[in-house]
């Protein structure tokens, strides 16, 4: 009796290290369920919160052509690490494109819907139509093309008089209907329902009938060193007539075109003689500018160069 003493005492120290083992692994484990859990949570308040910012991140984008994580952040009131993070998903799902500083919507071979065109970035094309048709006299024969910008040039010169006004842009033809004193003449050719747009060989054939003082025209994208991109090459062959038909080509574009991508090339930089935009352009396409003898007119000082 005496010698199985010591044994049993080993015995229940033995069940007793066992124990505490068990309730120390019991603890742990208990702790990792409590920070998985947590972490659960988190994810799925992460994807919540993001659920509730993604239409609005997106609306910013299609109304402004891009978005910034400096703005994000201050618009929601989160951290630039919660932005970065939702513009990454939003990228991974091909709603977006990540860029420096931000995103901008995604690349594609097509236009997107005029609609959405018309009210993106309208107060700067407010602004750029007024800087450009501050440089137009009376009495003289312009061209306006097709594009929500030139729409809105058009209404700017709702008050000048005497001019002839060609146009391959019913929307235009329409605006410019209100001034009695504007002459306006509408080429022919296939109707694009989209926009409004007149497009094709007979558009064309018209515009080689003139030669226009002035020719306003925009873009669907501009490259990094000011070259004109679009998306329909037929709306190109217009446009390249347009560039050949008139003495003074006014490019009415801003910023964000550097930020969308077209497959079709329309012409260099050079090919224009004034460029009305709204903010600081690209390194090269400002090189370029100056190479070609550009005159780059800014929305909110117009008589800057």
């Amino acid at each position: 009796m005496e010698n199985s003493s010591p044994h049993r005492n080993r015995s229940i120290d033995i069940v007793q290290l066992q124990h505490e083992k068990s309730m120390i692994f019991a603890q742990r484990f208990v702790t990792y369920l409590k920070i998985a859990f947590k972490r659960t949570l988190q994810k799925k308040d992460a994807h919540l919160a993001l659920t509730i910012r993604k239409p609005e991140i997106i609306a910013i984008a299609r109304r402004e052509g891009k978005v910034t994580v400096d703005g994000l952040v201050e618009h929601f009131g989160v951290t630039p690490q919660t932005i970065r993070r939702d513009l990454t998903e939003l990228a991974d799902t091909g709603e977006l494109e990540r860029v420096h500083g931000g995103a901008i919507l995604p690349s594609t071979t097509v236009n997107i819907a005029y609609n959405e065109r018309r009210i993106l970035n309208q107060p700067s094309k407010v602004d750029i139509a007024r800087a450009c048709a501050q440089r137009i006299p009376n009495d003289c024969a312009i061209f306006l093309n097709i594009g929500t910008t030139t729409e809105a040039v058009a209404t700017e010169l709702l008050n000048h008089e005497g001019l002839l006004v060609v146009t391959n842009n019913i929307n235009i033809a329409a605006i410019l209907s209100a001034n009695d004193q504007i002459e306006v003449i509408v080429t022919g050719g296939q109707l694009r329902r989209s926009d409004g747009g007149l497009v094709g060989s007979l558009a064309k054939t018209t515009i080689e009938q003139f030669q226009f003082d002035y020719s306003i025209i925009g873009c669907s994208a501009l490259r990094e060193n000011g070259d004109l991109m679009d998306f329909d090459m037929q709306e190109v062959s217009v446009s390249k007539a347009i560039i050949r038909h008139s003495d003074h080509v006014i490019l009415v574009a801003d910023s964000s075109k550097f930020d969308r991508k077209a497959p079709a090339f329309v012409a260099p930089i050079g090919s224009i003689s004034t460029f009305v935009t709204d903010a600081n352009l690209p390194q090269e396409c400002k090189s370029q500018c100056k190479a070609t003898g550009t005159l780059v007119v800014f929305s909110h000082s117009p008589n800057s160069i």
